[in-house]
């Protein structure tokens, strides 16, 4: 009885009014595949007229609805002349296809939405030699997203007057699974190299306290305090690689909570006072008005960001100097990129896609340290990369604080700039967008 209910309700097309059309047969065409699929031929053809219906009368079938909120991009791709590229066009795009591929009108030739040589290879094969294909599809750009393409011919429909040819196009999003492959290749790797030394250092130094400094008070009480020393280490570096796996996983996905930047600061600067005290340095918040800087984001990770640029200060600032952190709010991409001093260096070491018209939410955390070269500015976010002259060992990290800012920023659809001069000190500027207010025309979701 499945077949019969498919092809009625591909007969109704006729009776949907003009502004239903393109919906009608695309359903037409996904119907179709369906009733093939379940053995559509097994049933006797309906002949006459398919049996009145009013229900959907005056309204868009549920049909193209349901394909209108379906999370996966589907398009419907039509073709007639296989010797003309130009002739591919897409006649239908649900709502997660339009967001993909920034469509902007209901159709149009499928090379304005679609560039990708394996995709339109594949659309060549379902449309003119009635195979299935699969392909690979990699999105590039800020957030990087992978997809598995399957185009398929929907054998006996047809658009138009011209009786072009129909094939859906469908993508399915596979960034979790291949981050998944990634990350866990790229913690094994960084473990295992960054691991090395400390545990060659560990072993050497239990073989000596099992050995000749077995008896030597003094020596002992050294060696234990550097196994400690390093044992902190190696922890810090696997909370560090955890922290920076977990992030990189749900990187593709944005947060949708909200978070007070100005409550975030206070909270960072009371749990970082007593280390500040201890290293004779002031930490002085600029803070906005209560509600007036909120931001688009995950509290935990915005919480994160805020702890480990203000650590980094930190590190550098001498004994009796002060670090200012400070938040700005209603910031436009231009001013939120904008150099605060003349001199010394500026870099964006993260900007955000399709920025234009967005406000924004900064964290501006500034010392007064030893400055880092221009030279050296590119290479901050990478994965354990620490200036050159600077690893003293009275400033202890892993190297993977900034790497961590930069994933979290990314995720957060924000950017990252930094200023410096040698011998004047460093400005990080962490902005990420801010909750839309009901003067701006939408609010953002609740958390």
């Amino acid at each position: 009885m499945g077949a019969p209910v498919g092809l009625a309700i591909v007969g109704e097309a006729s009776i949907w009014p003009a502004a239903g059309v393109s919906a009608a047969l695309i359903v037409a065409g996904v119907v179709v595949l369906v009733a093939k699929a379940r053995g559509a031929g097994a049933g006797a053809p309906i002949t006459g007229p398919p049996p009145a219906r009013t229900a959907f009368a005056g309204r868009e079938p549920p049909f193209a609805i349901m394909l209108e909120h379906i999370v996966d991009p589907i398009i419907l791709v039509a073709g007639m002349d296989e010797a003309d590229i130009g002739d591919r066009r897409f006649v239908f795009a649900n709502a997660a296809a339009r967001d993909l591929l920034r469509i902007q009108r209901p159709d149009g030739p499928l090379t304005t939405a679609v560039r990708a040589p394996e995709i339109l290879a594949a659309v060549e094969g379902a449309l003119f030699a009635q195979e299935s294909r699969e392909t690979l599809y990699e999105t590039r750009g800020v957030q990087e997203r992978f997809w598995r393409v399957r185009v398929t011919p929907l054998t006996g429909a047809e658009w138009g007057s011209g009786g072009d040819r129909l094939a859906l196009l469908t993508l399915r999003d596979e960034t979790e699974v291949r981050r998944s492959e990634r990350t866990r290749a790229n913690f094994l790797a960084n473990a295992s190299h960054e691991l090395r030394t400390p545990l060659a250092s560990l072993a050497g130094f239990v073989e000596t306290l099992r050995g000749h400094a077995r008896d030597d008070v003094d020596a002992r009480e050294r060696f234990l305090s550097i196994m400690h020393a390093q044992a902190e280490r190696m922890r810090r570096l696997i909370d560090d690689l955890t922290s920076l796996s977990r992030i990189e996983l749900g990187e593709h996905i944005p947060p949708s909570g909200r978070v007070d930047m100005r409550a975030a600061v206070i909270d960072v600067v009371d749990a970082l006072g007593p280390l500040a005290a201890e290293r004779g340095v002031t930490l002085s918040p600029v803070l906005p008005p209560s509600d007036s800087a909120v931001a688009l984001g995950d509290r935990d990770q915005i919480l994160q960001v805020t702890q480990n640029l203000v650590e980094n200060a930190l590190k550098y600032t001498p004994t009796g100097k002060v670090v200012t952190i400070e938040v700005l709010g209603d910031f436009d991409f231009t001013t939120a990129t904008t150099a605060t001093a003349p001199s010394g260096a500026h870099l964006s070491l993260l900007t955000p896609e399709h920025a234009a018209g967005k406000r924004y939410v900064a964290l501006r955390v500034r010392d007064v340290g030893p400055g880092i070269a221009r030279a050296n500015l590119p290479r901050l976010t990478e994965r354990f990369y620490r200036v050159e002259g600077q690893r003293v060992l009275d400033k202890p990290g892993t190297g993977l604080g900034l790497a961590i800012v930069k994933h979290i920023v990314n995720r957060h659809r924000g950017g990252l700039t930094v200023e410096s001069a040698e011998g004047v000190g460093s400005v990080f500027t962490a902005y990420v967008p801010q909750v839309q207010t009901a003067a701006d025309g939408a609010v953002a979701p609740a958390p």
